[in-house]
């Protein structure tokens, strides 16, 4: 493992070499006691919204374990990594024999990550198990996200944690867990995280050094809803330009409202745009559930239908649009139209 995730976002720090964790400190109380308690559960469903800490928290709880393998013995409190400690320099170099981080592998022709989790990486847990650890320490799993697992590769995570090795941890990390199979949801004590109140959000974002403009300050905390990998992408990726440019797309008309489509389409099929492109996606299918939602609560079924109707004939169009390289700015012009018909 790197210590640099594949599609880390520019200007963030690897999970694994990220010091500081904000705003959990009652989730991490939380694994301190039951680790300490010797009768944790083997496999964790650490689930919440993405970018608000959980990859850290799993590596920062995993460097807890390896310094402290026995739990009786373990401090009561999770410390903050101390970077000239063995088992801190060998997790961030990737040189550790005790954890392995499953993530979307980089596709070795085109040199971009790929879309799942396949089998062959989750084989590579079978393997890591078969070892002998030489220390006699436990052996852990970072699956990052358990979302990005094909069907395939999550029936094979589940027949390990159906029998799980002994001294295995299984850290299981999810932004949406009710897309899990509920059979890998049952064997996993669930534990939420939420989005990072506002001091957490300062504390956060300040140590990572990111600049926003004055004015358009309370707009990005707005937007990134508590997640710091929301407001990346809006102050590093052009989102929040993008969004203000959706928003007057959908209350203009003519001329101007076919200016903003373009300009739309253009910041999304530009070279390098994928996160943008993904951030967009993402920001579009919460725009449509929730205008369905409002119509709905206000008694207009007819239009929640057509919302929701709509929804999935995007979903589709992107889907087809994504499995046959179809021409990304010309995808987004059709995507929109539909949306403002």
């Amino acid at each position: 493992m790197s210590e640099e995730r594949a599609g880390l976002l520019d200007g963030a720090i690897a999970p694994v070499s990220n010091r500081h964790l904000f705003g959990h400190e009652a989730a991490e109380a939380f694994l301190a006691r039951s680790y300490r308690s010797g009768k944790g559960h083997h496999a964790i469903l650490v689930e919440g919204p993405e970018g608000i800490g959980k990859a850290t928290l799993a590596f920062r709880f995993a460097n807890h374990i390896l310094r402290h393998p026995d739990p009786t013995s373990a401090p009561e409190v999770i410390s903050d990594p101390d970077p000239e400690h063995p088992v801190t320099r060998q997790l961030a170099s990737g040189a550790s024999h005790n954890l392995l981080h499953l993530s979307r592998p980089v596709d070795e022709k085109s040199g971009r990550v790929k879309t799942a989790i396949t089998v062959d990486e989750v084989r590579k847990a079978g393997h890591f198990f078969a070892q002998t650890s030489g220390t006699g320490n436990w052996r852990i799993v970072i699956i990052d996200p358990a979302d990005d697992l094909n069907r395939n590769a999550a029936n094979a995570i589940l027949k390990i944690l159906e029998e799980p090795p002994k001294r295995a941890m299984f850290l299981v990390l999810s932004h949406a867990p009710g897309k899990l199979l509920p059979t890998i949801r049952s064997r996993c004590l669930p534990l939420r995280l939420h989005e990072l109140p506002p001091q957490a959000m300062d504390q956060a974002l300040g140590q990572l050094g990111l600049t926003i403009p004055t004015e358009k300050r309370e707009a990005v905390l707005t937007l990134a809803k508590g997640s710091v990998a929301r407001a990346l992408k809006l102050v590093n990726y052009g989102g929040a330009d993008i969004l203000d440019a959706f928003e007057q797309m959908l209350s203009a008309s003519g001329p101007a409202q076919r200016k903003m489509m373009f300009k739309i389409a253009d910041a999304l099929s530009g070279k390098d745009s994928e996160v943008a492109f993904g951030f967009f996606v993402e920001h579009l299918g919460d725009h449509l559930a929730e205008a369905a939602r409002s119509l709905a609560l206000a008694g207009d079924l007819s239009g929640a239908e057509h919302y929701a109707r709509l929804s999935s004939v995007i979903n589709q169009q992107l889907g087809i649009a994504s499995a046959y390289n179809l021409d990304r700015k010309q995808t987004m012009l059709d995507v929109l139209a539909a949306i403002v018909r």
